[in-house]
């Protein structure tokens, strides 16, 4: 006796949707991209029923906005762009494929593409170029500022130890010359140091 297979329990919204591209582009200036095509893909081993709704249908035709795949295959649904203005250029549309089982009327999964209207693909190439240039030179830029601050830091650590270091010569120095009240010495007066004067010297240098 054959088992057929139990088709996996499906709730609402939750069955993930397989179609490419997810973003259409239309060029004003280039009819051949004024009709795209969406490919939707069933791996499922069940049929599914789709529905292809849109924020703004007045802008657009879609051939085959509602219909069925079969199982393991795909379909090929065709949008034309019907309404080129320059005052839809910019503008985001959006594109909303509902699926479900071919049994059922509620929608068990669904898919958002987004389309846009561009005057140029030459000017939207070079803004991408541009866009890029302006990136780098911004990557480059902190990279030499991050460099000059660890040189400045640097060199600020430094400092301390190369006035230490002159601080100690200096002490010993004035260790070596002579005590006040010493009457046998070639060094002139003015440099003979007290005690106090040596013992702070003695107490610097640790």
């Amino acid at each position: 006796m054959q088992q057929h297979k139990r088709q996996p329990e499906l709730v609402e919204g939750n069955l993930p949707v397989f179609v490419f591209p997810t973003e259409l582009i239309f060029y004003a200036d280039d009819q051949s991209t004024h009709k795209q095509v969406l490919t939707l893909y069933n791996p499922y081993e069940f049929a599914l029923k789709f529905k292809v709704l849109c924020t703004t249908p007045n802008k657009y035709a879609v051939v085959d906005a509602a219909g069925a795949v079969k199982p393991q295959c795909c379909v090929d649904i065709v949008i034309r762009h019907r309404d080129v203005r320059a005052c839809h250029y910019g503008v985001i549309d959006r594109f909303r494929l509902q699926v479900s089982e071919q049994s059922q009327r509620k929608a068990f999964g669904r898919k958002e593409v987004i389309a846009t209207l561009l005057p140029s693909a030459k000017e939207q190439q070079q803004k991408e170029e541009e866009e890029k240039r302006i990136k780098e030179h911004l990557a480059e830029s902190v990279f030499f500022e991050q460099t000059l601050c660890q040189q400045e830091n640097r060199t600020a650590s430094a400092g301390p130890s190369l006035l230490t270091v002159f601080l100690g010569i200096v002490c010993i120095a004035a260790l070596m010359l002579p005590t006040l009240g010493e009457v046998e010495s070639l060094v002139p007066l003015y440099l003979h140091l007290s005690v106090n004067q040596k013992l702070v010297a003695a107490y610097v240098l640790g």
